[in-house]
């Protein structure tokens, strides 16, 4: 399933094991697809510079590939979710090559920086009936989002059309490290910054926001 903005309140109560806002009344920034050479350093230094954690669902390969951004991610205090291994969309794909895009994942995280991954976002934001089941067998929680920034248009106005029309004190903002949004993501991360501060939201972390 994949919605535009914010999705509808019966979808977030028919599948409500799922994370759709924070439980603590603050907004969590979120970043998918990296981490990626050339943007993703750009993204933490925002970060660090606004003194805000983030959760980051990064992709298998992009992981095994840059190993260093995913040091600098984790040793800036951030969180790391799996996005599967190469960006495939999950109600595509038999159960076995769902554990393939999952399970590698995980493994690689943990063998290779000892962190243990809790979190998960399925590719697009589609998901299945069954996904919960096969997320529950791996420990893994679906994240989801209650604010779509649409980044990936490259386009920012629509990033702020979308901050401004559906931005709430407990959203969890969807962000993209990627080519996409590249041009446009530190003026989007710094518009939704001041959007926030102005209307007196907090920023929380990931773990408290979602735990």
């Amino acid at each position: 399933m994949k919605y535009s903005y914010n999705p509808p309140a019966v979808v977030k109560s028919i599948f409500k094991a799922y994370k759709w806002n924070t439980i603590n009344g603050k907004i969590l920034l979120t970043f998918d697809d990296g981490p990626l050479l050339g943007n993703t350093r750009p993204i933490l230094n925002a970060l660090e510079r606004h003194e805000i954690k983030a959760m980051f669902f990064c992709v298998g390969n992009n992981i095994k590939k840059e190993p260093e951004l995913v040091k600098e991610i984790l040793n800036g205090g951030h969180e790391i979710g799996n996005h599967t291994y190469n960006h495939k969309i999950i109600t595509k794909l038999t159960a076995a090559e769902i554990d393939a895009e999952i399970d590698p994942v995980n493994r690689l995280m943990e063998d290779k920086f000892n962190y243990k991954i809790k979190y998960f976002r399925p590719p697009h934001g589609k998901f299945g009936i069954s996904t919960k089941r096969i997320l529950a067998g791996k420990n893994l929680t679906n994240v989801m989002w209650s604010l779509l920034t649409r980044d990936y248009n490259n386009d920012f106005k629509v990033v702020k059309f979308a901050v401004t029309k559906y931005l709430e004190r407990d959203s969890i903002i969807v962000l993209h490290d990627s080519l996409k949004s590249k041009d446009i993501i530190l003026d989007s991360i710094n518009f939704i910054v001041d959007y926030a501060n102005d209307a007196g939201f907090e920023f929380g972390e990931p773990l408290e926001c979602l735990k």
